[in-house]
């Protein structure tokens, strides 16, 4: 996130949480219970006796489990959590809470160094080159913060020559601020001082006095180190975080966003479900799927397949190296390099890993010469890819080195462009509906100051791209000059269960790549012609995908897409044998299903629990006896007993209709 235009440099990018946060969030009030337990039919479910007829399920899972299923709740009341584009006073408090916190490390810590502090996304942040900080030492500068804010100190702007600048930041020994002047070009140098006890370089904005603050609406969240100017060979500073919000009830939705974000990240909860892991010894950014993440994986990509196919387009499967060549005629080897890793020479050739999969499409299209007849062209291909990161940057499934792109492209005529976009957009929601996703923030973005192909070309591509979102009746926005050099495009971000946005789907039209690679068709007077490419999206990466998923639905797959759908429960050990008829009855019709025995019945309802299975089958003498099976939906409570084919039959319509038990 960059600083707004006047204010302090920004040494690197950072948002406080690895994605934004969303613009709303339901609070709950006071006094809500929190225990949940399963009560069991006495004497008939589960073939218990009535002495064990409760079965205590008080679990973190179920209490969410319970919690997810209150639909309406009229003791719910809506927090807006505003922005800084949406807010010119939020962004003024964080702004001078980066300074009133500045000040009070220079009270408390005399010999510290200033450095930058801007405002980010969810508050801000200051840099110091001092001796390492502890959570007590947050604690102890909080509390100066306070202090300060109390005191209600006017924030009064200066403006100053260069060299009265100069004088007096040497005269206080800040050295980090020397540097910054000389990075400001624009004149005169202005300062904003916090009464007459302490100022710093800065274009504003600010509020009027500290007692704008809301000393209850701001708190410190962490320090971390951070080299100047990002720069590895400078030195080590110290980094501190805070928040920062108009009032108390925003920093404590915003608190709580932040802890459910932590339950939900992809990360934890990889481990966790055992779906994922990075494995240092073959590398980071490397992406092993285990068994319950390669089924989620083998759905996704089944759905995909299926749409795609519907839809009129041919799969591909392409190598994962090609020759440097073809990398140099594509112009990533002149634009792209840095992310591209060594090249291999393979008997006196060289070789590249992809980092993309257009060149490959292209190569499929010049394999014979086209007519106009032949148009549209459409291909698909699950393709995986390898980017060069920096080991720093790498983030879960969100940031890796590795990944599979599900990548398309169209080559059509300039009048169908229109139509394949809409077709394209189609095709983008019926595949986000089915993973759950029906909000999108999309964006229409048009022609920068440097781009190749002629003007008419992109009024007909940007036109083509505007009139299909119309015809889709989606709000969307215009990012003018916002396009790639190649041409215009639209960008759609899927909205999750918190309300963050996530870049996902992209649809791009390019006059680069068809005039780098001379591809043609024959037009109907038989003259050769160059075709419209059109590159598109639905999911991005698998990788990236999979971790939204995870998080959206905090590991709680719906039924279709569960690694495990149903968990076969033995009372006794007495039962194992008809379980593991049940278990095969339902694989046979391609459930999938597990048998989980050799604990008590509670602690086998709490592991289905914990690992979120959505459903449970549970066995005892009575189910033995009548060749049936007691069900338990973890979203739906207790379904009932009923034989196992009838059981099979709603696992069949909840999955055909992508719905739960």
């Amino acid at each position: 996130m960059a600083a707004a235009s006047g204010s302090l440099p920004l040494l690197s990018s950072f948002q406080t949480l690895a994605y934004p946060l969303p613009r709303t969030l339901l609070l709950r009030r006071p006094g809500r219970t929190l225990a949940v337990a399963s009560r069991v039919p006495a004497g008939n479910s589960y073939g218990l006796s009535r002495s064990f007829s409760t079965v205590a399920v008080a679990t973190e899972d179920a209490v969410e489990t319970a919690e997810r299923r209150q639909k309406e709740d009229p003791v719910e009341e809506r927090v807006v959590l505003p922005t800084n584009e949406s807010s010119q006073r939020l962004l003024r408090i964080r702004h001078t809470c980066a300074h009133v916190m500045a000040m009070a490390v220079q009270k408390l810590f005399p010999g510290s160094k200033v450095t930058i502090g801007p405002w980010i996304d969810n508050g801000f942040y200051y840099d110091f080159d001092m001796e390492p900080l502890t959570d007590k030492d947050l604690k102890r500068i909080k509390k100066e913060m306070d202090r300060i804010i109390n005191r209600n100190l006017p924030l009064i702007r200066e403006e100053l020559s260069r060299e009265e600048a100069k004088r007096r930041i040497m005269a206080l020994d800040e050295p980090y601020k020397l540097e910054i002047l000389d990075s400001i070009k624009e004149e005169p140098i202005t300062i904003y001082h916090i009464g007459n006890e302490w100022w710093d370089l800065c274009a504003g904005p600010h509020v009027d006095s500290t007692g704008h603050i809301n000393k209850k609406a701001v708190e410190l969240e962490s320090v971390a180190g951070a080299y100047w100017r990002g720069d590895e060979n400078k030195p080590m500073l110290q980094r501190v975080y805070g928040t920062a919000w108009e009032t108390e009830e925003q920093l404590k939705a915003y608190l709580h966003l932040k802890k459910e974000a932590k339950r939900r990240d992809h990360r934890r909860l990889g481990q966790d479900l055992d779906l994922f892991s990075i494995q240092e010894e073959a590398g980071g950014g490397l992406v092993f799927w285990h068994p319950k993440g390669a089924i989620v994986r083998h759905l996704i990509e089944d759905s995909w397949k299926k749409i795609h196919l519907q839809h009129g387009y041919e799969l591909l499967y392409t190598p994962h190296v090609a020759k440097a060549d073809l990398w140099k005629i594509s112009g990533h080897l002149d634009f792209y390099r840095e992310n591209m890793y060594d090249q291999m020479n393979i008997e006196d050739e060289l070789y590249q890993l992809r980092p993309m999969n257009c060149p490959y499409h292209i190569l499929v299209y010049k394999r014979k010469l086209h007519s106009y007849r032949d148009f549209p062209i459409r291909v698909a291909e699950l393709g995986t890819v390898y980017r060069y990161e920096l080991s720093g940057s790498l983030h879960g499934l969100f940031r890796v080195r590795g990944f599979t792109q599900d990548d398309a492209h169209i080559f059509c005529l300039d009048d169908q462009i229109k139509g394949e976009i809409r077709g394209v957009l189609d095709l983008t929601e019926e595949t986000l509906l089915q993973f759950g996703f029906r909000k999108y923030e999309v964006n229409l973005s048009t022609r920068p100051e440097k781009a190749v192909g002629n003007d008419d070309i992109w009024e007909k591509a940007t036109a083509a791209l505007r009139d299909a979102l119309d015809d889709k009746g989606w709000d969307y926005q215009i990012d003018e000059g916002g396009g790639a050099f190649y041409g215009p495009k639209i960008d759609i971000k899927i909205e999750d269960a918190l309300g963050r946005k996530w870049q996902c789907s992209t649809v791009q039209v390019d006059f680069n790549l068809p005039e780098r690679f001379d591809i043609s068709y024959v037009d109907s007077n038989t003259e050769k012609r160059r075709p419209i490419m059109i590159h598109r999206a639905v999911l991005g990466s698998l990788e990236r995908f999979f971790g939204v998923l995870i998080e959206h639905y905090a590991g709680d797959f719906p039924l279709w897409i569960s690694p495990i759908q149903a968990r076969v429960l033995p009372i006794t050990d007495s039962q194992v044998e008809y379980c593991g008829e049940v278990v095969l009855r339902l694989k046979s019709f391609g459930i999938r299903a597990e048998l989980c025995h050799g604990e008590r019945l509670p602690k086998l309802i709490r592991n289905a629990e914990k690992q979120k299975v959505p459903l449970m089958a549970v066995v005892g003498p009575k189910e033995v006896e009548t060749r049936r099976v007691t069900v338990r939906s973890r979203m739906g409570g207790e379904v009932g007993t009923m034989t196992v084919d009838e059981f099979i039959s709603k696992i069949q319509f909840a999955v055909d209709n992508r719905t739960s038990l």
